[in-house]
């Protein structure tokens, strides 16, 4: 273990679970929270007086720099607003685009065609694939903030290994989409009330190679969308009723 975890383990800090990254320190009501990225160190908490005592102990131990309100980590854009913040990745998206030279797209209503369903055997196999699985790569990371084009970015990416024409312009339409709404994003607010909801939902027998099936969820505390997933099933289910209940197994999952 590195001397900075150990400074946070001295401190009182202890690992969550979930996330080997993030560390969880309590002091009677107050909550410290610590997330770890290589050297960059986000640290929020309900009590100000905290944040202000562990800067200042960490810095008697290592070469600190406190850029201050978080407004930019890891390609994801932070506003803060009255009613809560908002997180997006617009700036991502400029920087994908400006890559691909598509910078002049035009908007796109929504992410994929309407009852078009994609095929392995669709189209000619591109010449030079890496420009298509390393954009499906940089759209994986986009649904960190975007869940509205989860389902079709975990559908193309079923074609990494050999991806065509076709499979290339229905990435195109996905960035034709994001580029219209790149300032949109997630907002989230204060509450106390920290009720859970999960929605599930299947897409029966829809890999038209496979016949394997879509489970999605998404999980809110109060207001606030906090895990989503759009996932390919892999067994193939029988009937959308016994679909119906992994995707409701795979949201409980989510839940814990």
């Amino acid at each position: 273990m590195s001397m900075k975890y150990h400074a946070l383990i001295s401190w009182g800090f202890k690992n969550s679970k979930a996330d080997t990254s993030l560390f969880i320190f309590h002091f009677g009501n107050s909550i410290l929270l610590l997330l770890v990225y290589v050297d960059d160190v986000i640290v929020t908490s309900n009590n100000s007086h905290l944040i202000t005592k562990l800067i200042k102990s960490l810095g008697r131990k290592f070469a600190l720099k406190d850029l201050g309100a978080l407004t930019y980590c890891l390609g994801i854009q932070l506003h803060h607003l009255e009613a809560g913040f908002v997180i997006n990745q617009a700036k991502y998206i400029e920087d994908l685009l400006s890559k691909l030279n598509l910078f002049d797209l035009n908007p796109a209503l929504t992410p994929c065609t309407m009852g078009k369903k994609l095929s392995a055997t669709d189209g000619v196999p591109l010449l030079d694939p890496y420009i298509y699985r390393s954009t499906i790569g940089a759209l994986q990371y986009l649904t960190r903030t975007r869940p509205d084009i989860a389902y079709i970015v975990n559908h193309l990416s079923k074609f990494l290994k050999a991806p065509t024409d076709i499979h290339w312009q229905a990435t195109k339409r996905v960035l034709m989409y994001v580029s219209g709404i790149r300032y949109f994003g997630l907002l989230f607010e204060p509450s106390t009330n920290l009720d859970i909801t999960a929605f599930s939902n299947a897409d029966w027998a829809s890999n038209i190679d496979d016949r394997c099936s879509v489970a999605t969820y998404c999980i809110f505390i109060d207001n606030n969308l906090v895990s989503w997933s759009s996932k390919e099933q892999t067994v193939m289910a029988r009937s959308s009723i016994e679909l119906e209940y992994r995707a409701l197994a795979q949201a409980s999952a989510g839940i814990i």
